[in-house]
């Protein structure tokens, strides 16, 4: 149950009269009710209150749930005013209104309990405020948000101030203003939402009526009882914040442990704890040599070209210990890596070749929302993508996402910024997990910081790679393979 959830099942038993036991001495609503009418006609005949037109009586079949002997079902106006803003030609409109003077309120500075005095909440002049016709506040009313934000309500607290039109006041004329506390819970009880909901014109910007919020179904208990209600809640409420900081830490709890779990699975991989090293399966220092001489042969044949090399591996740069066997080898030693060809955004077209930019991929895969096309020409092919490349973004906000190529619907080729890696003679999909784990990731991180939000064709070759023997890539691939998926259903 979340936080929210007990707070409303709480408020649900308060306004059914199931949070405390009921006691006669403390009378019945209905004498309250006639003491309030009562209190009414006379601020009527002194002319401080018009008279309404009577409301529609309550049906049984309106009551949307049973309530205790002594209790009554009554219309909200019945017996809180229900005021309007002021819709007339004297509306201040916002460029008009500053951040001194009194206030005017709009549903923004409404929190649930009272009006938050900050810099979202805007002042009229002395003069704005006496031309206006209706809607003017007083210290105790109980603002409601009719178009909008529906229902999101505060006290006011302020001496004096006035309303949006998107807002209603509710103002009680009876003598005892306890009343309005009950009225707050009920204005946050799931009952209140149901109201709403009755009402809503379902339209896209939600809107009640001032005379469909005067038909809201309110049950009003004893004064005494009201009272007794609000002061039970207000001991439950510590109760559900403590609640509500254990739900939120163990809700955060849930969510990293996943994340947490894989990039513990993905660390144990490379540090080559996941499997048992094999003898018979020879040694990474054997791998490394024979793709060093695939890659010389390539070069003799044109289809790479020859590169600096690149700097030695120092023992300060080595984050963690590897099993003997294995050996720290450089991306860029095991790997071709190129970084797309610079297009001209002029001259993509709807026909040829599709482009895979910076913006056209992700973790999951391409996206097919915008694409783009360039004809194709020879020169392009060193930047033809082929299955089992791992894509990486060099440059912007999602600089480090990457994405291995699983699968090509079609011919494609890379834009500038996008970096493609090659694996040579070594597992792709092993290659890849190192490059999603934590520490290429502390890499990449690093880069950007340091080089506003890129990272260059240096770093993407220099990354440090654990790097195992053939035969074990493939079972600690197989192995990944196996357990990260149940890390996702741990989500």
């Amino acid at each position: 149950m979340t936080p929210q959830e007990l707070k409303n099942s709480i408020l649900q038993l308060a306004i059914q009269g199931k949070l405390v036991e009921q006691r006669p001495e403390e009378g019945t609503a209905q004498e309250l009710y006639a003491q309030i009418q009562a209190e009414k006609q006379r601020l009527i005949k002194e002319g401080k209150l018009k008279k309404e037109k009577p409301l529609p009586e309550i049906t049984e079949d309106e009551k949307p749930f049973e309530i205790p002997e002594g209790w009554m079902w009554v219309r909200l106006s019945q017996i809180w005013g229900v005021i309007n803003g002021d819709r007339g030609k004297n509306y201040p409109s916002k460029s008009k209104l500053s951040n001194t003077g009194i206030p005017f309120i709009s549903a923004i500075n409404l929190d649930g309990r009272t009006v938050v005095e900050d810099d979202k909440l805007l002042c009229m002049t002395e003069e704005q405020y006496e031309k206006l016709g209706s809607g003017k506040l007083q210290k105790g009313d109980i603002v409601v948000c009719i178009r909008g934000s529906l229902g999101k309500h505060g006290v006011y607290l302020f001496e004096k101030g006035a309303i949006a039109s998107s807002l209603v006041i509710l103002r009680s004329s009876f003598t005892h203003k306890s009343i309005d506390d009950f009225l707050m819970l009920y204005l946050d009880s799931p009952v209140f939402s149901s109201e709403i909901k009755k009402y809503d014109n379902g339209t896209a910007q939600p809107n009640l009526s001032a005379k469909s919020l005067e038909q809201f179904l309110f049950p009003l208990p004893p004064l005494a009882e009201q009272k007794r209600i609000v002061a039970k809640i207000e001991e439950f409420l510590p109760l559900v914040d403590h609640y509500e900081q254990a739900w939120t830490k163990l809700e955060s709890f849930n969510r990293r442990f996943s994340e947490d779990m894989k990039k513990s699975i993905l660390q144990q991989a490379i540090q080559g704890k996941l499997v048992e090293q094999r003898l018979e399966e020879g040694t990474a220092q054997e791998l490394y040599a024979q793709i060093q001489a695939e890659k010389q042969r390539l070069i003799k044949e044109g289809k790479l070209k020859k590169e600096k090399p690149l700097p030695e591996i120092t023992e300060d740069e080595k984050p963690f210990e590897i099993p003997e066997g294995w050996m720290w080898v450089r991306l860029g030693d095991i790997a071709h890596i190129t970084g797309g060809y610079a297009f001209k955004s002029t001259c993509f077209s709807e026909k040829g070749i599709r482009v895979i930019r910076i913006s056209d991929f992700n973790e999951k895969g391409f996206v097919n929302a915008k694409v783009v096309r360039h004809p194709y020409q020879k020169f392009l092919s060193p930047f033809l993508l082929e299955e089992k490349n791992i894509l990486l973004c060099m440059t912007g906000g999602t600089v480090g996402k990457s994405y291995f190529v699983t699968k090509l619907e079609e011919p494609m080729v890379t834009n500038q910024r996008v970096a493609t890696i090659k694996v040579l003679f070594a597992v792709e999909e092993y290659i890849n997990f190192v490059i999603s784990s934590a520490m290429t990731q502390k890499t990449i991180h690093a880069s950007k910081n340091s080089t506003n939000d890129n990272i260059s064709m240096e770093t993407i070759n220099c990354f440090l790679v654990p790097f195992p023997p053939l035969a074990e890539q493939k079972r600690i691939v197989d192995r990944l393979e196996k357990l990260l998926p149940l890390c996702e259903k741990l989500k």
